[in-house]
């Protein structure tokens, strides 16, 4: 069974950072472009950054843009989410997703295929 399984997520102040990591079972990911999402209660799920298989091509949200840092290391967990500076606003699950092999990069999440369960991140003011 392929499995991507998210952790890193907690409480914490505003102005703090968290890492995220996925990691992946039943399968490597490392031919495969990934990507962060989000959803906050009462919201949609939305993009958040994405990754390509590489690591050459990275995009962000532009309410994300200069505090997360998207990465990879196909060699051991295959996906990152570093944030820094984090705001209230940023409080959701947040999901890690990898598109079928081969394909390039997304902003869509409908175009992924495989997810995680979320982790929480929660930051209070």
């Amino acid at each position: 069974q392929v499995q991507l399984v998210e952790s890193g997520g907690g409480l914490v102040q505003a102005g703090g950072s968290l890492r995220l990591s996925c990691a992946a079972s039943g399968r490597t990911f490392s031919r495969n472009a990934m990507g962060w999402f989000r959803q906050a209660p009462g919201k949609e799920r939305e993009f958040v950054a994405a990754i390509s298989w590489s690591g050459g091509s990275v995009y962000y949200a532009e309410s994300v843009q200069g505090r997360f840092t998207i990465s990879r290391d196909n060699a051991k967990a295959p996906l990152y989410l570093q944030m820094n500076s984090l705001k209230p606003e940023d409080t959701a699950v947040y999901y890690c997703a990898a598109r079928s092999f081969g394909s390039g990069t997304s902003l869509s999440s409908g175009q992924y295929d495989y997810w995680g369960q979320g982790t929480q991140v929660t930051v209070s003011s």
